[in-house]
């Protein structure tokens, strides 16, 4: 082992020369690499080596054995679960993070700087979201855990309101959550955070083609619970039909009320990047938190994601957080650590791929994104409604199409269309279920998608219901 160690420290340079060349060959072919793979093709697993092969042998038998069946998952025509692609200056930050492994903690005070470069990304991304600077985020691995970053803290506070400390005697009774269309990150959160996920209020939606919350339908379970304080959890784009609750309502709801406003905003929060669409998200810098989701529509590469908490809670947030060997005096901004402000004690630079893509594509260059993603989803979705064989089940709002088979009687064969159409390799989507009917979701996160890759996706589609018919 040894041996190997040291003859892969002196050729390290020749090492990443293959990974650059193969990382290289696989971007530039992916838009031709399929977007799903035959699982009988996965190989046997083998046993551990006892001396190893060295990096080199390692490259081989991996090429081997996994990289002919990777999907191409970052590619144009991935449209399944919001799953954004990764610029090449992502990539670049990405590999950098990876080679300086450093451990995200302290802004102050010996140590690595990396906390300082996360600082500074959260300020990028709230100046690209023009949302207030009275907003205290990091980064995270995904949606997930900014909700259950967000919602540990907003439990704290409703532990206080009640004259308790959940954090550290335990959560001693329900907690009143209310909520329309969450997502399924934030009920998972809520099971984590020991709030139980049978727990939630659920409150109507505004219509039968809407999944964004009634406002009067609110106001009316928050009267029945006679001033107690809750925690609602609002959606900044819903993951079927990207719908977004009325913000400067709920802001209005606030000024009345005593509860923690959670904002789930993980994709849809950067329609704020465009003019023609920022009105989507007007009123959000009013809630208590909210939750970005990176490796969505900032395409960065996975495992990145940001909560957002309003500074005035920082106390809460360290007394839910605050590493048990790590008291803090005073504004716990003053000697500021990530260690107690986060779940994860370990942390990656998680934010410098964020960092790097925003620095080189800008204000500018995420707009043009994001427009030309809604572009092309408002593009299928009228290819969709022209059709004799597919049928949109909700308006499209943003960039997330949800369309099922038009004859009603084929409910029973979406499914089937469904595989069909993603075992071709051409195209990924992925089921959903919305207003009682089957029917499946195509996202548009992806910079690389273009009108071309929408003809041949819908062009996939007509031959495989031809085939079904």
């Amino acid at each position: 082992m040894k041996e190997h160690l040291n003859n892969d420290s002196v050729n390290i340079s020749h090492l990443l020369d293959i990974i650059k060349k193969q990382g290289t060959e696989y971007l530039k072919s992916l838009a031709d690499r399929p977007t799903s793979i035959n699982n009988a093709l996965i190989p046997e697993t083998i046993d551990l080596p006892e001396y190893g092969y060295g990096t080199e042998e390692v490259i081989k038998l991996f090429n081997n054995r996994f990289e002919p069946i990777m999907v191409g998952s970052a590619g144009p025509r991935y449209l399944g679960f919001v799953t954004g692609g990764t610029t090449p200056a992502s990539i670049a930050g990405d590999w950098l993070t990876t080679i300086y492994d450093q451990n995200t903690q302290s802004t102050k005070g010996s140590g690595d700087i990396s906390a300082n470069v996360e600082m500074e990304t959260v300020k990028l991304i709230l100046e690209l979201l023009e949302l207030p600077d009275h907003f205290l985020g990091g980064f995270v691995t995904g949606a997930t855990m900014s909700n259950f970053t967000c919602l540990a803290v907003a439990r704290q506070w409703l532990g206080k309101e009640k004259g308790k400390d959940f954090a550290k005697d335990g959560v001693s009774e329900t907690m009143k959550v209310l909520t329309a269309t969450p997502h399924s990150s934030s009920i998972k959160s809520l099971s984590l955070l020991g709030m139980g996920s049978n727990n939630i209020i659920k409150i109507k939606t505004d219509g039968n083609d809407r999944e964004a919350i009634s406002i009067k339908d609110l106001e009316e379970h928050i009267l029945k619970l006679d001033h107690e304080p809750f925690i609602l959890i609002s959606s900044g784009g819903t993951v079927n039909t990207v719908d977004f609750d009325d913000f400067m309502e709920i802001k209005k709801l606030k000024e009345k009320y005593t509860f923690w406003w959670h904002i789930d905003a993980a994709f849809g929060g950067f329609a704020a990047c465009s003019e023609h669409y920022k009105h989507l998200v007007k009123g959000w810098e009013y809630a208590d938190s909210i939750t970005i989701d990176c490796h969505k529509w900032l395409n960065v590469p996975y495992e990145s994601a940001l909560f957002l908490v309003k500074e005035e809670y920082n106390r809460l947030q360290v007394e839910t957080f605050q590493n048990s060997n790590a008291p803090y005096l005073g504004d716990p901004l003053n000697n500021f650590s990530y260690l107690n402000f986060l779940p994860e004690n370990s942390r990656r630079l998680k934010a410098l791929p964020a960092w790097f893509s925003l620095m080189a594509y800008g204000k500018q260059g995420y707009k043009d994104i994001v427009e030309n993603n809604v572009s092309l989803a408002r593009n299928f979705g009228r290819l969709i409604e022209n059709s004799n064989d597919f049928k949109l089940l909700a308006p499209v709002r943003l960039n997330t199409v949800c369309f099922t088979l038009k004859d009603g009687k084929k409910q029973d064969e979406v499914e089937k269309f469904l595989e069909m159409l993603n075992s071709t390799g051409k195209v990924f989507m992925t089921p959903t279920f919305y207003n009682q009917r089957k029917g499946i979701r195509a996202a548009f996160v992806n910079w690389k998608t273009t009108e071309t890759d929408v003809q041949l996706i819908f062009e996939t589609m007509n031959s495989i219901i031809t085939q079904l018919k």
